[in-house]
C-alpha cells in the first residue's frame, strides 16, 4: 500500500477504470493527491492502485477467489464492504486521505457509500451514481454523503459524464482543499424535532432557547431525520430534548412512510438526556401519491401535501396504542421526562377549520396515556393549540426545570 494522498476514490476498477482514470486525471489537473481503493471481484485493475482488490477481500475475511465462488453478488459485496471500510477507516486514522469519492451504479454506489456512512459528519463523502434521483435513503442514511446524480449510465466519457465527473472533481478538491475550521463557541445544546406542520411553535422554541445561550439543532422527521437525530443524541453531548415531533413514532407502527425504526424515541430516554415528549404531528400518516394511498389506506380522510405525499389521517384506535408505547417509553427513561399536551390539535391540520380537526383524537391520546403513564412522570394538559405561543413558552419553563 503506498503512502501519503488526500482523496480516496473507491471504485471497482475493472468495470469503472476509464471513469476513474478520468477522474484520476481531474484531481491530476487540480494538483490534488489521491489514492485509489480496488473494490472490484471478477477481473483485475488494468493500472495499479493503492489498495488493491485482494487486500480488500482480505480485509473482509476471505480470500478473493472464495469471494467469486461464493455464487451470489450481494454477499460477495458485503464482503468487499467490509474489507474496504478497514482500509479506508485505517488511511483516515493514520492521517492519510481528507475525503472519499465514489463512482457506480446500484452496486457501485452500495460499495462507496457503505464505506462513506463509516465515517463522521463533515468529512467529505460524494458518491457519484446512476442511482442519485432515486430514493437515496438506503444510501445515505444519518452521514452528510453528497449524491451527484450521473444523469446517464457511467459507461465511458462523454459529454455528459465528462461533465458531471469533472463536476465530483471540483467540489471535492474545494472540500479537502478548505484550511478553515467551523468552531462555535461552547454552548449547552438542546436537540428538537418538528416537521413543517409545526413550524411555528419550534421556531418559538427556537429563538427562546438561542436568546437563553443555547445551541439548537432540529432534525426533520421524515424518517432517516430522526433516525439521525438518536444517533446524533448517542453519540453527543445533549443537555436536553423536545421532541416535538412524534410522528415517526406512529408511521413506524402503522405503515406510513416516515419511519424511523423501533427505536424511535428512545435515545434520549435511555441516556438519562432532559426529555419533553409532545405528541406533535400524530394526527397523521405520511404517505406517497394519492392513487397509492387510497389503495393502502382505503376509506380514510386524506390531505394531499403535494404530488408526492398524500397525508392519511389517524384514527382514535392509533393514536391510542401510540399513547400507550409512549408511556411505556418513559418507564424505561434514566432521567428526567415531562409529556406536555396540548388540547386544541396536534399540528396545523389538526386544528378548527382544519382539514384533520377532530378534538376524540387528542382525547384518545389523553385516556391511553393517562392509564399506562408511570406515577412520577409529569403530565401536563395545556388548553392551546401546539403552534400556539403560549405552547411553545411553556415547553421552555418546563424544559428549565427538568434540566435543573
Amino acid at each position: 500500500m503506498e503512502d501519503g494522498g488526500t482523496v480516496l476514490i473507491i471504485a471497482t476498477m475493472d468495470t469503472k477504470n476509464r471513469e476513474v482514470l478520468y477522474l484520476r486525471d481531474c484531481f491530476k489537473e487540480f494538483d490534488v493527491p489521491f489514492l485509489m481503493l480496488d473494490a472490484g471481484i471478477m477481473n483485475e485493475s488494468p493500472f495499479p492502485v493503492a489498495v488493491t482488490r485482494n487486500e480488500v477481500a482480505q480485509a473482509g475475511g476471505m480470500s478473493l477467489e472464495e469471494v467469486r465462488k461464493l455464487g451470489s453478488e450481494g454477499e460477495a459485496l458485503n464482503v468487499m464492504i467490509r474489507g474496504a471500510v478497514h482500509h479506508a477507516r485505517d488511511l483516515y486514522l493514520r492521517g492519510k486521505i481528507n475525503g472519499i469519492i465514489g463512482i457506480g451504479g446500484s452496486m457501485g454506489t452500495t460499495l462507496g457509500t457503505g464505506v462513506m456512512r463509516k465515517f463522521p459528519l463533515g468529512f467529505p463523502k460524494i458518491m457519484i451514481s446512476t442511482m442519485a434521483s432515486r430514493d437515496t435513503r438506503a444510501f445515505v442514511g444519518t452521514k452528510d454523503v453528497l449524491m451527484l446524480h450521473s444523469v446517464c449510465d457511467l459507461s465511458g466519457i462523454n459529454r455528459i459524464t465528462g461533465k458531471v465527473l469533472r463536476n465530483g472533481a471540483l467540489a471535492m478538491t474545494g472540500m479537502v482543499r478548505d484550511k478553515g475550521s467551523f468552531t462555535l463557541p461552547a454552548k449547552p445544546l438542546i436537540v428538537m424535532s418538528t416537521l413543517g406542520t409545526t413550524e411555528t411553535c419550534t421556531q418559538v422554541l427556537k429563538r427562546g432557547l438561542e436568546d437563553g445561550g443555547k445551541e439548537v439543532i432540529i432534525f426533520h422527521t421524515v424518517g432517516s431525520g430522526g433516525a439521525a437525530m438518536e444517533e446524533f443524541i448517542r453519540e453527543e453531548d445533549v443537555e436536553g430534548l423536545i421532541d416535538l415531533s412524534l410522528h415517526e413514532v406512529i408511521d413506524y407502527y402503522f405503515g406510513g412512510d416516515y419511519d424511523a425504526g423501533a427505536n424511535r424515541g428512545l435515545a434520549a430516554l435511555k441516556k438519562g438526556v432532559p426529555t419533553i415528549l409532545v405528541p406533535g404531528n400524530i394526527d397523521f400518516l405520511a404517505a406517497g401519491p394519492l392513487n397509492k394511498v387510497q389503495a393502502r389506506f382505503p376509506g380514510r380522510h386524506y390531505h394531499i401535501h403535494n404530488a408526492a405525499i398524500t397525508l392519511v389521517r389517524t384514527t382514535k384506535e392509533e393514536i391510542g396504542a401510540t399513547g400507550i408505547r409512549l408511556a411505556g417509553y418513559c418507564s424505561r427513561s434514566k432521567g428526567p421526562v415531562s409529556v406536555a399536551i396540548p388540547m386544541k390539535g396536534f399540528s396545523v391540520l389538526d386544528r378548527k377549520d382544519g382539514p384533520f380537526y377532530d378534538p376524540e383524537g387528542v382525547n384518545a391520546f389523553v385516556e391511553s396515556v393517562k392509564g399506562a403513564l408511570p406515577p412520577q412522570v409529569p403530565l401536563h394538559l395545556m388548553p392551546y393549540h401546539i403552534n400556539d405561543p403560549e405552547f411553545a413558552r411553556f415547553l421552555l419553563e418546563v424544559l428549565q426545570d427538568i434540566m435543573k
